[in-house]
């Protein structure tokens, strides 16, 4: 539940103080270009639909368990796909990577629905989504994938691999995997040892969907004034985005977190119990998941959110190049200022960017070079 990203921010604008100065210049073209064309994320409706029609009528998931599928299009050959963590929705998820994500072609958000989950449905809409943008329009996606997110697009790549399917991607950047549930809990502990485990843990147990109204309240606490206490840093916060860039930001996270409910909340957490620890299919079988290029992005601080022996990061940290051999990892400090937090794409965005824009110039020189 990524309200954690806002955390440990009080000593950001001592971080900011010592970052570039070129900063200033940065954040004013870019609240310069938000004014000239604001955010206005609208519905997709999907040209392809056939795999996300046949889980339907199997019954295994329902209409109300559908993500959002929302677009901002642009013309460019890398459009990208977000998948957000477990809260806020993707929109605001890279609220301040979108200038530079529109930069390389259409943004298409997966939004998780607020009163279930399917992961099997999602997958279908991602299958369709792929397909749309690699046959339909000619332009092989990139997919942007955060925490939780990662989770989905990881197994959704071993699901395809087992199935003898190659997906018609063009590339895809991990930000702070989480891809099974040992990453949050380590197997036979009886406590979490994080704080994202200690809030998550009652939906991991709930195996009949039902949570202590009590213990759904202190969860949405925990998230919100982990939120707030960054909301509150106005004079950091101002070098990163605007005054009523920051009143949307806030409005949109704390209603995410409030409205996901226990369903939505232990589907979800059901979804991420049921994937497959990255180490359980390290074999020439499956792997690799995919040749195409592919980002990873460790923060620092991980150990905050994250179980000390997460098993995906142990994997992609080590052997990254085994599950794909196009594949690069970083993990991403700011020495002598705020640590880098999990999956903090709003606080540590200066951190984040950079990579996520060599990776993108990588794609767009391979695309010239295959096509010369």
């Amino acid at each position: 539940m990524h309200a954690l990203n806002f955390a440990h921010t009080f000593s950001l604008l001592a971080a900011l103080g010592r970052g570039s100065p070129a900063q200033p210049l940065r954040t004013l073209i870019r609240t310069a270009g938000y004014k000239l064309r604001p955010p206005r994320p609208v519905p997709h409706t999907p040209i392809i639909n056939r795999r996300q029609t046949a889980v339907l009528a199997t019954n295994v998931a329902g209409p109300h368990q559908l993500a959002t599928l929302l677009c901002e299009l642009r013309k460019g050959a890398a459009p990208t796909i977000v998948l957000g963590g477990f809260v806020p929705d993707a929109t605001e998820q890279v609220f301040l990577l979108r200038g530079s994500l529109l930069s390389q072609g259409s943004v298409y958000y997966f939004n998780y629905p607020r009163n279930g989950f399917s992961a099997e449905l999602l997958f279908a809409q991602l299958d369709d989504l792929v397909e749309e943008l690699s046959q339909v329009h000619g332009t092989p996606p990139v997919i942007l994938s955060v925490s939780f997110g990662s989770g989905l697009v990881l197994e959704w790549l071993r699901r395809t691999r087992e199935n003898d399917r190659q997906p018609a991607i063009s590339g895809a950047v991990f930000v702070s995997p989480i891809g099974c549930i040992e990453d949050l809990l380590a197997p036979g502990a009886i406590k979490p040892t994080t704080l994202l485990g200690r809030a998550v843990k009652p939906y991991i147990d709930a195996t009949d969907g039902r949570v202590d109204p009590r213990q759904i309240e202190k969860t949405r606490t925990i998230f919100s004034r982990m939120f707030e206490a960054g909301a509150q840093n106005k004079a950091a916060l101002t070098a990163l985005m605007t005054p009523g860039e920051l009143s949307r930001l806030h409005a949109a996270v704390i209603e995410s977190i409030a409205r996901v409910d226990a369903r939505g909340a232990c589907e979800r957490m059901g979804a991420l119990r049921a994937f497959a620890s990255p180490s359980s299919y390290f074999s020439q079988r499956l792997l690799p998941l995919t040749d195409v290029p592919v980002l990873i992005l460790f923060a620092e601080d991980e150990d905050a959110v994250i179980d000390a022996g997460s098993p995906t990061r142990f994997a992609l940290s080590n052997a990254h190049r085994a599950y794909f051999p196009q594949s690069t990892c970083h993990t991403l400090s700011n020495p002598g200022g705020s640590p880098v937090q999990h999956a903090s794409l709003i606080f540590h965005s200066t951190h984040f960017l950079p990579p996520i824009n060599r990776f993108y110039r990588g794609l767009k020189s391979r695309q010239l070079s295959h096509a010369a």
